[in-house]
């Protein structure tokens, strides 16, 4: 049975006193040192999102995934024993990139250059004239990254002595498991790039306080008349790691081309009841740029990976469990992407002018109110990794 509709109470101050409320120098925001520290505090040190295990469906499959910030190209293969391994994708004799498609299967990949071909396990198979090296093959096997999986979702670490996933995510591996991601089979991609701190992006899809200004239509089903702004009904941390339990309009009804869609995916199912499911009002937020919303409809994730002080790159996808059975379902389902990427058509000019406001050097501090506790939350964490890692380093 379905739990019934929760009713609003505004999270108070005291919920998230323990956060702060100093104001948070601007130049976290926008200083290319701060950034460069960052991306060896944080991200080299933190477990990333990288892909989905439907993506590598039988052994030979593969992934290739760029990540920019470290200038590392990688490689995720399932081998023949079916487990999933991360790779640099960097031939072990002379440093060649092996593989230039995005995806693909293969039992081996052979180097360009010189021929020398590895399984895909990684370990060398092959190499012309290799007596003539005095090496020996099993230590030519490509460089490993490590690699864990939680419900579905593949996640690398590119620091040495990488911690359990499960441990890291500080018990929220579990819920993550009881969603639909879990169990996904297909999904839908959209990914955009945007002139902005990753932090300022992602915490515009952390906070409601802007809903009703920059979303005065599509966010109407987070409002209603008690909660007319559509704020969260609670906050939960788990260490560096967050929640939020959000509130949705029982009054609400999608209209048009949406309320076709929803009727394609859950013929006969209301909204509300859509979101009355284990976890389905909630929002998952994984340190340091990712977030997953837990609805059975929506199964909706968005990273943000870092490309400079200034500029990000996004990635936003719809998991879905099974292939489109009806022309209808395939409807519902790409029109579900697109009300998506018009919500967040509606974020990004807003977004790059606070870069800019940033990056001008106008502001020494800027501010954040309880509605805005998860940006709070994540600036803490960011700034408290960085310093330790500044301590060890002497930095």
């Amino acid at each position: 049975m379905n739990a019934p509709i929760p009713k609003f109470t505004p999270v108070g101050p005291d919920a998230v006193a323990h956060l702060g409320t100093a104001p948070i120098p601007a130049r976290y925001y926008a200083d290319a040192d701060w950034f460069a520290a960052e991306r060896e505090a944080v991200f080299r040190r933190s477990w990333l999102y990288i892909g989905h295990v439907c993506e590598l469906p039988e052994p030979g499959s593969f992934i290739r995934r760029e990540l920019e910030l470290f200038g590392v190209s990688l490689l995720i293969m399932r081998g023949k024993d079916g487990q999933i391994r991360a790779f640099h994708n960097v031939c072990t004799h002379r440093g060649t990139q092996l593989v230039e498609e995005a995806q693909g299967k293969r039992a081996t990949f052979s180097c360009p250059y010189h021929m020398w071909t590895y399984g895909a396990d990684g370990a060398l198979v092959s190499a012309p004239d290799f007596e003539a090296f005095g090496l020996d093959k099993k230590d030519c096997a490509l460089k490993s990254v490590a690699l864990d999986v939680c419900a579905g979702m593949i996640f690398v670490w590119l620091a040495a002595d990488a911690p359990p996933l499960r441990n890291w995510l500080n018990g929220l591996a579990e819920p993550l498991e009881t969603l639909p991601v879990a169990r996904a089979t297909h999904f839908h991609e959209y990914v955009y790039e945007i002139n902005a701190n990753w932090k300022l992006t992602y915490d515009n899809f952390q906070e409601n306080y802007h809903l009703r200004f920059i979303h005065p239509k599509t966010g109407k089903a987070a409002g209603g008349p008690d909660n007319p702004f559509g704020y969260p009904l609670e906050y939960a941390f788990h260490g560096r790691h967050r929640k939020q339990r959000i509130w949705s309009n029982p009054e609400a009804r999608p209209q048009g081309a949406q309320g076709l869609a929803f009727a394609k995916l859950m013929p006969g199912a209301a909204e509300a009841d859509i979101l009355n499911t284990p976890y389905g009002r909630h929002y998952f937020a994984l340190f340091p740029s990712f977030f997953m919303l837990g609805t059975p409809l929506q199964n909706f994730m968005h990273v943000v990976y870092p490309l400079s002080a200034t500029r990000s790159r996004g990635v936003i996808r719809i998991y879905w469990i099974g292939a489109d059975r009806s022309a209808g379902e395939r409807f519902g389902r790409e029109s579900v992407l697109t009300m998506v990427r018009d919500i967040h058509a509606e974020d990004i000019s807003v977004i790059e002018a606070g870069q800019r406001g940033l990056s001008s050097g106008a502001l020494e501090h800027i501010h954040f109110q309880t509605n805005e506790a998860l940006c709070r939350h994540l600036i803490n964490g960011v700034v408290e990794q960085v310093e330790a890692w500044q301590a060890r380093v002497g930095g």
